[in-house]
Protein backbone atom coordinates (compact mmCIF):
# COMPACT_ATOMS: atom_id res chain seq x y z
CA UNK A 1 0.00 0.00 0.00
CA UNK A 2 2.48 2.35 0.69
CA UNK A 3 4.44 1.73 -2.66
CA UNK A 4 1.42 1.98 -4.28
CA UNK A 5 1.04 6.32 -2.57
CA UNK A 6 4.76 6.72 -3.38
CA UNK A 7 4.34 6.10 -7.02
CA UNK A 8 0.87 7.79 -7.39
CA UNK A 9 2.88 11.05 -5.66
CA UNK A 10 5.42 10.59 -8.24
CA UNK A 11 2.82 10.16 -10.74
CA UNK A 12 0.96 13.87 -9.39
CA UNK A 13 4.61 15.37 -9.20
CA UNK A 14 5.16 14.62 -13.04
CA UNK A 15 1.66 15.28 -14.00
CA UNK A 16 2.93 18.89 -12.30
CA UNK A 17 5.86 19.29 -13.88
CA UNK A 18 4.37 18.68 -17.39
CA UNK A 19 2.10 20.77 -16.75
CA UNK A 20 4.69 23.67 -15.80
CA UNK A 21 6.89 22.89 -19.16
CA UNK A 22 3.76 23.25 -20.94
CA UNK A 23 2.83 26.63 -19.71
CA UNK A 24 6.51 27.64 -19.80
CA UNK A 25 6.66 26.87 -23.02
CA UNK A 26 3.38 28.82 -23.67
CA UNK A 27 4.80 31.74 -22.44
CA UNK A 28 8.15 31.77 -24.74
CA UNK A 29 6.00 31.13 -27.38
CA UNK A 30 4.04 34.75 -26.83
CA UNK A 31 5.16 38.23 -27.53
CA UNK A 32 7.64 39.48 -24.82
CA UNK A 33 6.82 42.65 -23.05
CA UNK A 34 9.50 44.11 -20.76
CA UNK A 35 8.62 47.03 -19.11
CA UNK A 36 11.41 49.22 -19.18
CA UNK A 37 12.24 51.23 -16.03
CA UNK A 38 13.87 54.47 -15.62
CA UNK A 39 16.96 53.89 -12.97
CA UNK A 40 18.79 57.28 -12.57
CA UNK A 41 20.50 57.67 -9.76
CA UNK A 42 22.46 61.22 -9.20
CA UNK A 43 25.67 61.24 -7.09
CA UNK A 44 25.87 64.97 -5.34
CA UNK A 45 29.32 65.79 -3.75
CA UNK A 46 31.47 69.05 -3.69
CA UNK A 47 35.44 69.91 -3.11
CA UNK A 48 36.81 71.67 -0.40
CA UNK A 49 36.66 75.68 0.46
CA UNK A 50 32.36 76.17 -0.36
CA UNK A 51 31.33 78.69 1.14
CA UNK A 52 27.80 78.97 2.87
CA UNK A 53 25.35 79.97 0.03
CA UNK A 54 27.11 77.49 -2.12
CA UNK A 55 26.15 74.74 0.80
CA UNK A 56 22.53 76.14 1.19
CA UNK A 57 22.42 75.50 -2.58
CA UNK A 58 23.49 71.77 -2.80
CA UNK A 59 20.86 71.41 0.33
CA UNK A 60 17.96 72.77 -2.12
CA UNK A 61 19.11 70.46 -4.98
CA UNK A 62 19.17 67.50 -2.96
CA UNK A 63 15.45 68.38 -1.50
CA UNK A 64 14.16 69.13 -4.80
CA UNK A 65 15.84 65.62 -6.40
CA UNK A 66 14.63 62.93 -4.19
CA UNK A 67 16.85 60.32 -6.21
CA UNK A 68 20.05 62.23 -5.28
CA UNK A 69 22.47 60.10 -3.04
CA UNK A 70 24.86 62.87 -0.88
CA UNK A 71 28.44 61.87 -0.47
CA UNK A 72 31.30 63.75 1.28
CA UNK A 73 33.93 66.64 -0.07
CA UNK A 74 36.38 65.61 -2.52
CA UNK A 75 39.75 66.16 -0.78
CA UNK A 76 41.51 66.62 -4.09
CA UNK A 77 40.93 68.84 -6.77
CA UNK A 78 43.13 66.98 -9.46
CA UNK A 79 42.28 64.02 -9.64
CA UNK A 80 38.61 63.66 -10.88
CA UNK A 81 39.17 60.85 -12.39
CA UNK A 82 38.47 59.34 -8.65
CA UNK A 83 34.32 60.69 -9.31
CA UNK A 84 33.00 57.50 -11.63
CA UNK A 85 34.54 55.05 -9.12
CA UNK A 86 32.68 57.09 -6.18
CA UNK A 87 29.36 56.71 -8.34
CA UNK A 88 30.22 53.21 -9.44
CA UNK A 89 30.58 52.22 -5.40
CA UNK A 90 27.26 53.86 -4.43
CA UNK A 91 25.56 52.55 -7.52
CA UNK A 92 24.51 55.78 -9.20
CA UNK A 93 25.02 56.53 -12.96
CA UNK A 94 24.54 60.49 -12.99
CA UNK A 95 27.35 63.05 -11.09
CA UNK A 96 27.12 66.35 -10.08
CA UNK A 97 30.13 67.62 -8.36
CA UNK A 98 30.53 70.93 -7.60
CA UNK A 99 33.53 72.25 -7.45
CA UNK A 100 34.59 75.65 -5.64
CA UNK A 101 37.23 77.81 -6.28
CA UNK A 102 39.02 80.71 -3.91
CA UNK A 103 35.99 80.56 -1.99
CA UNK A 104 34.26 83.03 -4.36
CA UNK A 105 33.71 80.95 -7.47
CA UNK A 106 31.91 77.73 -8.27
CA UNK A 107 31.72 75.41 -11.06
CA UNK A 108 29.12 72.67 -11.59
CA UNK A 109 30.38 69.29 -13.18
CA UNK A 110 27.33 67.61 -14.76
CA UNK A 111 28.40 63.91 -16.14
CA UNK A 112 26.85 60.64 -16.96
CA UNK A 113 29.26 58.00 -15.45
CA UNK A 114 31.05 56.05 -16.49
CA UNK A 115 31.21 56.70 -20.07
CA UNK A 116 30.52 59.99 -20.34
CA UNK A 117 29.75 62.74 -21.48
CA UNK A 118 30.69 65.44 -18.57
CA UNK A 119 29.70 69.40 -18.72
CA UNK A 120 31.79 72.12 -16.88
CA UNK A 121 29.61 74.91 -16.12
CA UNK A 122 30.11 78.22 -14.54
CA UNK A 123 27.33 79.13 -11.78
CA UNK A 124 26.24 82.69 -11.28
CA UNK A 125 23.78 84.65 -9.33
CA UNK A 126 22.92 82.35 -6.94
CA UNK A 127 19.75 82.65 -4.74
CA UNK A 128 18.68 79.90 -2.25
CA UNK A 129 15.26 79.53 -1.03
CA UNK A 130 15.91 80.91 2.25
CA UNK A 131 16.97 83.60 0.79
CA UNK A 132 14.34 84.93 -1.51
CA UNK A 133 11.53 83.83 0.90
CA UNK A 134 9.12 83.42 -1.71
CA UNK A 135 5.56 82.55 -1.32
CA UNK A 136 5.46 79.12 -3.65
CA UNK A 137 5.89 75.88 -2.13
CA UNK A 138 5.62 72.02 -2.85
CA UNK A 139 5.75 68.77 -1.08
CA UNK A 140 9.44 67.66 -0.32
CA UNK A 141 9.87 64.49 -2.23
CA UNK A 142 7.70 64.79 -4.99
CA UNK A 143 8.48 64.74 -8.56
CA UNK A 144 8.82 67.86 -10.95
CA UNK A 145 8.00 68.80 -14.72
CA UNK A 146 11.08 69.35 -16.71
CA UNK A 147 10.46 72.57 -19.13
CA UNK A 148 13.36 73.32 -21.75
CA UNK A 149 13.62 76.69 -23.75
CA UNK A 150 13.19 75.70 -27.59
CA UNK A 151 16.52 77.16 -28.02
CA UNK A 152 18.07 74.03 -26.59
CA UNK A 153 17.33 72.15 -29.98
CA UNK A 154 18.59 74.73 -32.40
CA UNK A 155 22.02 73.64 -31.64
CA UNK A 156 23.97 70.44 -31.14
CA UNK A 157 25.57 71.71 -27.41
CA UNK A 158 21.75 72.52 -26.51
CA UNK A 159 20.62 69.04 -27.73
CA UNK A 160 23.53 67.30 -25.66
CA UNK A 161 22.97 69.01 -22.59
CA UNK A 162 19.10 68.79 -22.68
CA UNK A 163 19.55 64.99 -22.49
CA UNK A 164 22.34 65.01 -19.99
CA UNK A 165 19.64 67.54 -17.31
CA UNK A 166 16.85 65.10 -18.54
CA UNK A 167 18.85 62.06 -17.11
CA UNK A 168 19.93 64.44 -13.87
CA UNK A 169 16.98 66.20 -13.42
CA UNK A 170 14.02 64.07 -14.43
CA UNK A 171 13.08 62.21 -11.01
CA UNK A 172 12.30 58.76 -11.69
CA UNK A 173 8.64 57.33 -10.65
CA UNK A 174 10.68 54.40 -9.02
CA UNK A 175 13.10 56.47 -6.76
CA UNK A 176 12.61 55.56 -3.13
CA UNK A 177 11.99 58.41 -1.79
CA UNK A 178 9.97 59.49 -4.24
CA UNK A 179 6.22 60.58 -3.80
CA UNK A 180 3.37 59.84 -6.77
CA UNK A 181 2.97 63.76 -6.95
CA UNK A 182 3.52 66.25 -9.63
CA UNK A 183 2.89 69.36 -7.72
CA UNK A 184 5.99 72.01 -9.63
CA UNK A 185 7.88 72.30 -12.51
CA UNK A 186 11.94 72.60 -13.34
CA UNK A 187 12.33 75.44 -16.19
CA UNK A 188 15.60 75.63 -18.14
CA UNK A 189 15.97 79.06 -20.44
CA UNK A 190 18.60 80.34 -22.71
CA UNK A 191 19.21 83.52 -22.91
CA UNK A 192 22.50 85.61 -23.88
CA UNK A 193 24.29 82.09 -24.24
CA UNK A 194 23.36 81.08 -20.77
CA UNK A 195 20.95 78.41 -19.10
CA UNK A 196 18.91 79.84 -16.17
CA UNK A 197 17.14 77.70 -13.94
CA UNK A 198 14.06 78.84 -12.12
CA UNK A 199 11.66 76.68 -9.83
CA UNK A 200 7.86 76.82 -9.82
CA UNK A 201 5.06 76.08 -8.03
CA UNK A 202 1.72 74.39 -10.14
CA UNK A 203 -1.14 76.22 -8.65
CA UNK A 204 -4.61 74.62 -9.76
CA UNK A 205 -6.74 77.19 -8.16
CA UNK A 206 -7.07 80.64 -7.54
CA UNK A 207 -5.98 81.64 -3.98
CA UNK A 208 -8.34 84.31 -3.52
CA UNK A 209 -11.39 82.34 -5.25
CA UNK A 210 -10.85 78.53 -3.35
CA UNK A 211 -14.72 78.06 -4.68
CA UNK A 212 -14.17 79.37 -8.05
CA UNK A 213 -13.14 77.67 -11.71
CA UNK A 214 -10.06 75.61 -11.68
CA UNK A 215 -7.88 78.11 -12.87
CA UNK A 216 -3.70 76.91 -13.01
CA UNK A 217 -1.39 79.55 -12.57
CA UNK A 218 2.73 79.34 -11.12
CA UNK A 219 4.49 80.98 -8.47
CA UNK A 220 8.21 80.40 -8.23
CA UNK A 221 9.86 78.84 -4.89
CA UNK A 222 13.42 78.70 -5.98
CA UNK A 223 16.33 78.41 -5.60
CA UNK A 224 17.23 80.05 -8.76
CA UNK A 225 20.91 80.51 -10.56
CA UNK A 226 22.56 81.05 -13.93
CA UNK A 227 24.73 78.30 -15.90
CA UNK A 228 27.44 79.43 -18.25
CA UNK A 229 28.48 76.29 -20.65
CA UNK A 230 32.72 76.38 -20.73
CA UNK A 231 33.37 72.78 -22.33
CA UNK A 232 31.57 69.25 -22.82
CA UNK A 233 34.62 66.36 -22.44
CA UNK A 234 33.27 62.84 -24.28
CA UNK A 235 33.92 61.19 -21.13
CA UNK A 236 33.40 61.20 -17.53
CA UNK A 237 35.35 64.08 -16.12
CA UNK A 238 38.04 63.61 -18.94
CA UNK A 239 37.95 62.68 -22.77
CA UNK A 240 38.27 64.89 -26.06
CA UNK A 241 36.64 68.03 -25.92
CA UNK A 242 33.04 67.91 -27.65
CA UNK A 243 32.30 71.28 -27.21
CA UNK A 244 34.03 74.64 -26.16
CA UNK A 245 32.92 77.80 -25.84
CA UNK A 246 33.45 80.12 -29.01
CA UNK A 247 34.18 83.04 -27.46
CA UNK A 248 36.30 82.38 -24.44
CA UNK A 249 38.63 84.88 -23.56
CA UNK A 250 41.19 85.13 -20.70
CA UNK A 251 42.76 88.23 -19.85
CA UNK A 252 45.49 87.07 -18.16
CA UNK A 253 47.90 87.98 -21.36
CA UNK A 254 45.90 91.07 -22.77
CA UNK A 255 46.64 94.47 -21.66
CA UNK A 256 43.56 97.01 -21.15
CA UNK A 257 44.36 98.91 -24.30
CA UNK A 258 44.00 95.74 -26.62
CA UNK A 259 40.77 94.22 -25.09
CA UNK A 260 38.93 93.69 -28.70
CA UNK A 261 35.21 94.97 -28.51
CA UNK A 262 33.17 93.11 -30.89
CA UNK A 263 31.33 96.71 -31.92
CA UNK A 264 33.21 99.09 -33.63
CA UNK A 265 31.48 102.74 -32.77
CA UNK A 266 31.92 101.67 -28.81
CA UNK A 267 35.28 100.54 -29.68
CA UNK A 268 36.54 103.84 -31.28
CA UNK A 269 34.76 105.73 -28.26
CA UNK A 270 36.43 104.13 -25.81
CA UNK A 271 40.15 103.52 -27.00
CA UNK A 272 40.32 105.32 -30.29
CA UNK A 273 39.66 108.64 -29.67
CA UNK A 274 42.26 110.60 -27.93
CA UNK A 275 40.13 113.37 -26.06
CA UNK A 276 38.04 110.90 -23.94
CA UNK A 277 41.09 109.00 -22.95
CA UNK A 278 42.19 111.70 -20.44
CA UNK A 279 38.99 110.88 -19.37
CA UNK A 280 39.53 107.73 -17.94
CA UNK A 281 41.95 106.05 -15.73
CA UNK A 282 43.09 102.59 -16.18
CA UNK A 283 40.86 100.95 -13.95
CA UNK A 284 38.05 102.51 -15.12
CA UNK A 285 38.26 101.54 -18.53
CA UNK A 286 38.44 98.23 -17.53
CA UNK A 287 35.06 98.82 -15.67
CA UNK A 288 33.51 100.64 -18.76
CA UNK A 289 34.92 97.72 -21.46
CA UNK A 290 33.01 94.80 -19.49
CA UNK A 291 30.10 96.81 -19.14
CA UNK A 292 30.23 97.43 -22.95
CA UNK A 293 30.43 93.81 -22.97
CA UNK A 294 27.84 92.67 -20.79
CA UNK A 295 25.50 95.41 -22.28
CA UNK A 296 25.56 94.39 -25.50
CA UNK A 297 25.52 90.83 -25.09
CA UNK A 298 28.54 88.71 -26.14
CA UNK A 299 29.29 85.39 -25.71
CA UNK A 300 31.88 85.64 -24.75
CA UNK A 301 33.14 83.76 -21.29
CA UNK A 302 35.73 85.55 -18.83
CA UNK A 303 36.76 83.47 -16.34
CA UNK A 304 36.74 85.53 -12.78
CA UNK A 305 40.09 84.55 -12.16
CA UNK A 306 41.27 86.12 -15.19
CA UNK A 307 39.12 89.74 -14.12
CA UNK A 308 40.81 89.70 -10.73
CA UNK A 309 44.02 88.96 -11.98
CA UNK A 310 44.05 92.06 -14.38
CA UNK A 311 42.97 94.27 -11.49
CA UNK A 312 45.61 93.46 -9.61
CA UNK A 313 47.81 93.95 -12.53
CA UNK A 314 46.07 97.32 -12.78
CA UNK A 315 46.98 97.98 -8.85
CA UNK A 316 50.51 97.12 -10.02
CA UNK A 317 50.93 99.90 -12.59
CA UNK A 318 49.51 101.99 -10.17
CA UNK A 319 52.67 101.63 -7.79
CA UNK A 320 54.93 101.86 -10.42
CA UNK A 321 53.32 105.22 -12.06
CA UNK A 322 53.11 106.73 -8.70
CA UNK A 323 57.01 105.39 -8.11
CA UNK A 324 57.68 107.00 -11.41
CA UNK A 325 55.97 110.26 -10.28
CA UNK A 326 57.67 110.62 -7.53
CA UNK A 327 61.26 110.40 -9.34
CA UNK A 328 60.35 112.75 -12.13
CA UNK A 329 58.92 114.95 -9.14
CA UNK A 330 61.97 114.89 -6.95
CA UNK A 331 63.88 115.86 -10.54
CA UNK A 332 62.16 118.96 -11.38
CA UNK A 333 62.60 120.45 -8.22
CA UNK A 334 66.44 119.72 -8.12
CA UNK A 335 65.84 121.60 -11.88
CA UNK A 336 64.17 124.40 -10.40
CA UNK A 337 66.77 124.70 -7.59
CA UNK A 338 68.58 128.56 -8.26
CA UNK A 339 72.34 128.43 -8.19
CA UNK A 340 74.35 129.70 -5.21
CA UNK A 341 75.07 133.72 -5.78
CA UNK A 342 78.76 134.57 -4.97
CA UNK A 343 77.87 138.18 -3.97
CA UNK A 344 75.17 137.44 -1.57
CA UNK A 345 74.89 138.93 2.16
CA UNK A 346 75.78 135.71 3.77
CA UNK A 347 78.85 135.38 1.88
CA UNK A 348 80.44 138.71 1.64
CA UNK A 349 79.60 139.49 5.21
CA UNK A 350 80.46 136.12 7.00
Amino acid sequence: MASLLKESKKAKGKRKADAMDVDVEENHSGPSTKKLRNKQRVLMLSSRGINHRMRHLMNDLEALLPHVKKDSKLDSKNHLSLLPELADLHNCNNTLYFEARRHEDLYLWAAKTPNGPSIKLHVQNVHTMDELKLTGNCLKGSRGLLSFDRAFDESEWGKLTKEVFTHIFGVPPSARKAKPFVDHILTFSILDSKIWFRNFQIVEKDPLQPNGPPQTSLVEIGPRFVLTPIRIFEGAFSGATVYSNPGALLFRRLPVASVHLPHPPLTHCLLSSPPLLPLFSSSSLLFLVFSAMLTYRTTEFVTPASIRASVRREKGDKYGNRKHAQAERSTRKDLRKRPEDELAVSKVFS
